[in-house]
């Protein structure tokens, strides 16, 4: 718990020091970027993590990955944390960094469920979609589960519409078990 409300605290700094350079949805890629590096690479997470590898070596790891690619706040952030033994926390920084973001630009996250990965053309309709219902903006997660069979199900904060085909063959066998029809032969 202590180590969540420090990411919080960090991730908060970093924005407030982004928005005075009027940078922060750079950063807000920056921390993505990362967070999904660190995510997709169980190698680099497991080594950020590890007591045993050494902050200098992180630290030159850190900007052998990311010098050049990220903005030079980001780059700030990763000796911040190193000079105050918190390097293992960077994952946690990243995800809160975008969590803080997308709140304070009234943004918030639609997950997708579709049993094939969407079109371009798909998304941008449902994210037309979403602002006209919710009258807010969102970014677009789309998670791909060959289960639900075909349609959707879209989850925007705590309201979820499912549209799958695998919950409308549930619905239609809870009907049959529920209509104690009994032929007559």
């Amino acid at each position: 718990m202590k180590d969540a409300r420090a990411a919080i605290r960090y991730a908060k700094a970093i924005l407030n020091l982004a928005k005075d350079s009027n940078e922060e949805s750079v950063v807000n890629d920056d921390m993505l970027f990362i967070a999904n590096t660190i995510s997709e690479n169980d190698e680099f997470a497991v080594m950020l993590t590890s007591p045993i590898v050494k902050a200098s070596d992180k630290i030159k790891v850190l900007n052998a990955l990311f010098q050049g690619k990220v903005n030079n706040i980001t780059l700030g952030l990763f000796h911040l944390l190193q000079d105050n033994k918190r390097i293992a926390m960077l994952y946690s920084i990243a995800q809160q960094y975008a969590i803080i973001y997308d709140f304070d630009k009234h943004m918030q996250v639609a997950k997708v469920t579709t049993a094939v990965p969407l079109t371009a053309d798909i998304e941008k309709q449902i994210l037309a979609k979403i602002v006209a219902l919710t009258g807010e903006e969102a970014n677009l997660e789309n998670v791909v589960n060959p289960d639900i069979l075909g349609g959707f199900i879209l989850r925007v904060g705590d309201v979820q519409y499912d549209a799958s085909i695998s919950n409308y063959l549930n619905e239609l066998k809870k009907e049959f078990d529920n209509s104690h029809f009994i032929p007559k032969i």
